[in-house]
């Protein structure tokens, strides 16, 4: 058994409507990374000085040294950089989400102060500003719960929100392990929020940004300018103000950092996009905490039996059926890469078609000859399966007059003579006329165009069967 993991499908082709409080049309979270203090140094017990997200070019870890002007630099963010954003963001009364570096809050107590008395929410940003890529899980689980005491213990109360940053492949687990979180920012994969399962939690998903981000200022390709900034910013806010007004509201995060747009010709490109985004109706400038709790109230979880996640036996049981009184689909289509791509209707199918397409000429053959005839002797014998006898009374097939029923036995008789399997139709397509109207052109065509066109037709019976059983 191929079981793949990651989660291409998402809201899918028709996401839910965030219906955001009072109509608005886009949902904006600003987002402070406050880090300083938290970065690696060799004074917080690591083995380097930081290198990651400064305004020093092609910057290294100096191994056992400290780098003064890393630390300086850091050091901006927190002395000048937070305050002058602090002015800012209480003076337009914008509200926003801190993700807070535990240690970094502990050894800055009169920004956290500040942070508080604006109504700030403050989240956890982890224990360190590190690395977790090549972190054990069972010490990464350890500084999680560390960073939680500690949060808690400098705040006053405990992070409803996390975002790592520098994640390894195991931190949304484990971190929606704990049940400590009403959100979690660790992916950069949707303009919406979306559940995710983790044992028997279900745990909400506020996915972040890279790219609307000031980071950019320190990595290449970046920005240069705060002018650069702004327009990517208004550009990003239009095209989902766009979206929210055609029925699509979304969310757009802005991730932010004390010590990049802290500076003076950086941050006048932020305040012209505030300014911006303020003067239009319908913006919802929302805490990370409070997009979470309107989220789950209209759109809470709902848990469903996923293929991917069954048994064999259950698999089988439950999509044997699909193709007409043929397990063996199913049984094949187990074994193959699946994943949440699949717990759809049209993704399951996919599956089951793939088996279906490769198998030998003669096993498909065998398919075609599963079906019953259309308003045949077992479907007045009371012979056919429960998901035939709903599809031929979706178009009265179970309700014809004698004449009727003579027709439609005398053209069967013709086609199976013709070409050596039954007449097959998606009748859940059709009505009786037009059923009467493929069946005359139909018995026109070759026996090598019957056998592609009743093949299709049996995977769009399959399709049909599938969206009755899946989303």
């Amino acid at each position: 058994m191929q079981r793949y993991p990651r989660d291409f499908r998402g809201h899918g082709a028709t996401p839910p409507d965030a219906a955001w409080p009072n109509g608005a049309r886009i949902a904006i979270s600003l987002v402070l990374n406050y880090e300083e203090g938290g970065e690696n140094n060799i004074l917080h017990g690591d083995g380097q000085s930081e290198a990651f997200l400064s305004d020093i070019a092609g910057a290294a870890p100096w191994p056992g040294m400290r780098h003064w002007n890393m630390e300086s630099i850091y050091d901006y963010g927190a002395r000048a950089g937070f305050w002058r954003l602090h002015r800012l963001f209480t003076g337009l009364k914008v509200p926003v989400t801190i993700y807070g570096v535990s240690t970094a809050l502990a050894r800055n107590p009169e920004q956290v102060a500040a942070m508080k008395a604006a109504g700030w929410e403050i989240a956890s940003h982890g224990l360190k500003w590190i690395d977790h890529r090549d972190m054990d899980p069972a010490e990464e689980a350890r500084q999680i719960a560390e960073s939680i005491r500690l949060h808690t213990e400098v705040v006053g109360e405990p992070p409803l929100g996390w975002y790592t940053g520098r994640c390894s492949v195991n931190t949304v687990d484990l971190t929606a392990a704990t049940g400590a979180f009403e959100w979690i920012s660790d992916t950069y994969d949707d303009d919406l929020p979306y559940w995710r399962e983790v044992g028997d939690r279900d745990q909400l998903i506020i996915p972040y940004t890279l790219e609307a981000n000031d980071m950019r200022f320190a990595t290449a390709p970046g920005y240069i300018e705060g002018e650069q900034f702004f327009t990517y910013l208004r550009d990003s806010f239009d095209t989902l103000y766009a979206e929210g007004e055609a029925g699509r509201p979304k969310m757009f995060s802005i991730g932010l950092h004390n010590r990049l747009i802290g500076r003076p010709g950086k941050v006048a490109g932020l305040k012209r996009f505030l300014d911006y985004a303020r003067a239009h109706d319908g913006v919802w400038f929302a805490r990370r905490i409070e997009i979470a709790r309107h989220w789950a109230a209209h759109h809470p979880h709902q848990r469903i039996e996923r293929p991917s996640a069954m048994s064999r036996e259950r698999f089988v049981a439950r999509f044997g059926g699909v193709f007409e009184h043929s397990p063996w689909i199913a049984d094949r289509a187990f074994d193959l890469e699946l994943g949440p791509a699949h717990d759809s209707a049209v993704g399951l199918h996919n599956a089951l078609a793939r088996i279906f397409r490769s198998a030998s000429p003669e096993e498909r053959l065998g398919v075609l000859k599963a079906h019953p005839d259309l308003a045949g002797k077992l479907a007045a014998a009371r012979r056919l399966t429960p998901e035939s006898t709903a599809e031929q009374a979706s178009a009265a097939l179970d309700a014809l007059t004698d004449a009727e029923r003579e027709t439609f036995q005398s053209l069967n008789a013709r086609y199976v003579e013709k070409h050596g399997f039954p007449f097959i139709i998606a009748v859940r397509d059709n009505t009786k006329a037009s059923i009467l109207h493929a069946f005359h052109t139909r018995l026109n065509n070759d026996t090598a165009t019957e056998l592609a066109t009743a093949a299709a037709q049996v995977e769009r019976i399959a399709e049909l069967r599938l969206k009755d059983l899946l989303p």
